[in-house]
């Protein structure tokens, strides 16, 4: 047993499953899954912790509810293709390849990517690709997704993003201005792109979503 086991099962129980997240999976996976590896080393005791945490270049990684709240949304049953935009620490991506056949993973810092590289190779979930650049435009030669997951604030949702939706498709996606947001959940209907049905998940608060299609930086 791991030094950092209790500290994640205590997480789970005080900060996920009492707050009325019931997806077992979604449970399973972060009870399992060693956060404290996707910080560094001198914020290893603070992982577990109900905030999120400063991982560089300006970025964080989420606090544990939201990713639980934000996994649980895209209704993983495990033979999914996932698109994530903002791969950051890499810790909401290993929570993806635990649960889904398939994860691509957009970050636009090279920094970023390879150390979440790094350490998702060192738990083999090697059912990840990726790759570096502007998620705000997807990975339209991969598509279509059964779920994507936007893990930056934007200003409304990436139309491009949508488009990369199979119809039945979930897209989550935090929006409002630069300091507040909500995590809002659309499911793809049809064909249309603009045919979606809209769901408000609750305020949150992240980092800007930059790119194109995002905030300009």
């Amino acid at each position: 047993m791991d030094r950092y086991q209790k500290p994640r099962l205590r997480m789970v129980d005080s900060q996920i499953r009492s707050r009325g997240v019931k997806d077992p999976r979604v449970l399973k996976a972060m009870e399992m899954i060693p956060r404290h590896l996707f910080v560094d080393n001198g914020l290893a005791d603070q992982a577990y912790n109900d905030n999120p945490l400063p991982i560089g270049g300006g970025q964080t990684i989420s606090q544990p509810y939201i990713v639980a709240l934000m996994t649980e949304a895209m209704e993983l049953k495990g033979r999914e293709k996932v698109l994530e935009i903002g791969t950051g620490s890499g810790y909401q991506t290993a929570i993806l390849a635990e649960l889904a056949d398939q994860v691509f993973s957009i970050e636009r810092m090279a920094t970023l990517a390879a150390s979440a590289r790094k350490v998702l190779d060192s738990l083999n979930y090697y059912n990840v690709a990726i790759r570096v650049g502007d998620g705000t435009y997807g990975w339209k030669e991969e598509s279509p997704f059964d779920a994507v997951i936007v893990t930056a604030g934007a200003p409304h949702v990436p139309k491009i993003l949508v488009e990369q939706l199979n119809i039945g498709g979930r897209l989550i996606c935090p929006v409002g201005g630069r300091i507040s947001q909500d995590l809002i959940k659309l499911v793809r209907q049809s064909e249309a792109v603009d045919d979606v049905k809209m769901t408000d998940l609750g305020g949150c608060r992240f980092v800007d979503l930059i790119g194109e299609h995002g905030w300009k930086n």
